[in-house]
This record gives C-alpha cells, sequence and structure tokens, in this order.
C-alpha cells in the first residue's frame, strides 16, 4: 500500500521505508524496465530532524538484516572538500565582506557537481560495499548545490544499486508540467522526470 508523505508520521515512514529497502524487490532493482533506479523520498521540512533519526535507525535495522546502506550527506562532503582546499576558514572570516552572489559563485565554483562532487561520490562508492546508496543533507546544500543537478549527474555513475534522495519538500508530478522537485514547498529545484517516489513504491 503506497503512503501519503503529507499525513504519514515518523513511524509510518520508518516502516515503510524498511519494508521497502529490506526487499529482495527493491534491492534487484524489478520493475523498472531500463529506468535509473532513483527514488525521491520527500519529507516536510519541519520534519528534517525526526527524518535524520529515521535514517539512522534504518541503519541500524538494515545491517541486522545484512543490508548495507551506504550514506553521503551532501553537506558533510562539501565541507570535508573545503576543509582539503584550506579553504573553508577563509570564507569563514570573509563572508561578510563578499556580495551573496560573488559568495555563491565562489561556492558553486569550488563544489561544481560535475567536475568536483561527482567525482567524490564515485569515489566513496567504489571504496565501499554496499546494497542502497542514501544521499542526505540536500536542503543544507541549497542554492549552490542544486538537487536535480546531482541527480542529473549521478545517473552517469550510480546505475548499479538503488539510490534514495532524502528531500526536505515534495516530489510533484502532472500530465501537464510533468515532475519537479519542489525544495521546502515553496521553490522549484528544477524539473526531474526519472526518479520515483518511494511512497508509492510497494512490496509484499
Amino acid at each position: 500500500m503506497a503512503l501519503d508523505p503529507k499525513k504519514c508520521d515518523e513511524h509510518d515512514r520508518f516502516d515503510h521505508l524498511l519494508k521497502v529497502v529490506s526487499s529482495k524487490t527493491f534491492l534487484n532493482k524489478e520493475g523498472l524496465g531500463n529506468e535509473v533506479p532513483f527514488f525521491i523520498c520527500e519529507f516536510p521540512p519541519k520534519a528534517t530532524n525526526e527524518v535524520y533519526t529515521t535514517i539512522k535507525n534504518l541503519h541500524t535495522q538494515l545491517n541486522l538484516q545484512k543490508v548495507r546502506a551506504l550514506e553521503i550527506n551532501l553537506y558533510d562532503l562539501v565541507l570535508q572538500i573545503l576543509k582539503e582546499k584550506d579553504d573553508l576558514d577563509w570564507y569563514i572570516e570573509n563572508e561578510a565582506t563578499m556580495s551573496k552572489q560573488e559568495f555563491l559563485d565562489d561556492l558553486q565554483a569550488m563544489t561544481d557537481v560535475e567536475t568536483v562532487l561527482i567525482p567524490r561520490i564515485e569515489t566513496q562508492m567504489n571504496k565501499a560495499n554496499f546494497d542502497v546508496l542514501f544521499i542526505t543533507g540536500v536542503g543544507e546544500v541549497f542554492p549552490f548545490i542544486r538537487s536535480h543537478t546531482v541527480l542529473n549527474n549521478l545517473q552517469l555513475v550510480a546505475k548499479d544499486k538503488p539510490t534514495i534522495l532524502f528531500f526536505p519538500g515534495e516530489y510533484r508530478f502532472s500530465l501537464d508540467g510533468g515532475a519537479s522537485l519542489e525544495l521546502f514547498g515553496r521553490m522549484t529545484d528544477d524539473k526531474y522526470y526519472r526518479a520515483y517516489n518511494i511512497y508509492n513504491y510497494e512490496v509484499s
């Protein structure tokens, strides 16, 4: 039975995700045809703390079922990249002297999705033994990293295992407008149609 993300609570969300992610149907990417195995787990932004607790509990329960989840938090990854380049302290010290656009442009250049972020994600994937990939930290890296850009580039390197992007907003679909990611339920991140809504994925 499909789950309504607007009406479900933390326990409903956890039960559904655990049932789906631990199933052989999901892990074997059954019923997807030739589509990339990407899923969106939308949630109300106000439930962010609850969702992170859910993800932590998911890791625990999946481990007990011998299902290995690799979580990549985009915010943590960005901080790691800036620290390695010795730029984090500089940005903290100089942010107040920069215009918002200049600051945004600098961060986007330093963390370019295609040339910097995706190669780092691919490296982490190659080093890990995992069955499912969790992408988190989406809201924290907006607006210099956009969800649809991550997904468009990630599909080039993450085709073998299911990927779930935890999205603080709504993943909408209409016959007229197609599919779109609406971050925080208020702003359209952009069109992205190749992912499935995890709440609509059913297993017996």
